[in-house]
């Protein structure tokens, strides 16, 4: 190969890995700074302005939904356009849970890791949120579903400020427990239903990391959906159009 292909080679895989990187919704350290951007970092002020115009379903989940005009698109182009941006973005292989061509609809669950991390007196939190991402599309527009029901938590009875490690140092904080791991009594997975919580509910003795929680979840509710709307209008990287 010359010396000139191999260059242009090198350009062309380099920005395609650049556009995979930059195809990813956006990780949790992003998220918070987006976050703060948004709502500024008092968690507790944020989440009670933010809780006010939340709506939960008959399921008592959050959800929210938006409706997204694509004038003289027809159904199979936004079909393609967003198959392509799910399918680029969410790279664990069981993220995507239907993909209907023909009815116009894909369906994503993929978990946002570690949203909110606190550690108070006796205990620590790590919470994690999976959304369900639910896309229907028609001629012309495309409806955008993302609801959230629970908070996963890692919990760690034993890990506050005032507590010892366990002898084999496995706190959530550092990482080292896997869900599900049940090598240590005191560390444990639980499920927080998020309309039982702050600031839905104000005597909460977890209200701090709720608080957090809960605008981490708001926030990334809509940067998904922008990402959405740029994939209808824009495509992907920008240039999939039929003009080739």
């Amino acid at each position: 190969m010359r010396i000139i292909e191999r260059i242009i080679l090198t350009t062309v895989l380099a920005l395609c890995s650049t556009m995979m990187v930059n195809a990813q919704v956006m990780k949790s350290a992003d998220l918070e700074k987006y976050a703060k951007e948004r709502y500024g970092d008092r968690w507790l002020d944020a989440a009670e302005v933010i809780a006010k115009d939340m709506k939960f379903d008959k399921n008592e989940s959050l959800s929210y939904q938006e409706v997204i005009e694509a004038p003289g698109k027809t159904k199979e182009q936004l079909y393609v356009a967003l198959n392509y941006w799910a399918t680029a973005t969410f790279k664990d292989n069981n993220a995507i849970t239907l993909n209907d061509k023909e009815s116009g609809c894909i369906i994503i669950s993929s978990t946002i890791p570690n949203i909110a991390e606190h550690t108070g007196t006796l205990n620590k939190y790590s919470v994690s949120i999976t959304p369900l991402l639910r896309i229907d599309i028609k001629d012309g527009k495309a409806r955008v579903t993302y609801t959230v029901q629970n908070y996963d938590v890692m919990a760690d009875i034993s890990g506050g400020w005032l507590s010892m490690p366990d002898k084999d140092d496995k706190t959530y904080g550092d990482s080292k427990r896997k869900k599900d791991d049940k090598t240590n009594a005191n560390l444990y997975d639980e499920q927080w239903e998020i309309s039982k919580h702050y600031p839905f509910v104000a005597k909460d003795p977890q209200k701090r990391t709720c608080a957090k929680a809960l605008v981490m979840t708001h926030a990334y509710s809509n940067a998904i959906i922008d990402k959405v709307e740029e994939a209808i209008k824009n495509g992907l990287i920008g240039n999939e159009d039929d003009d080739w």
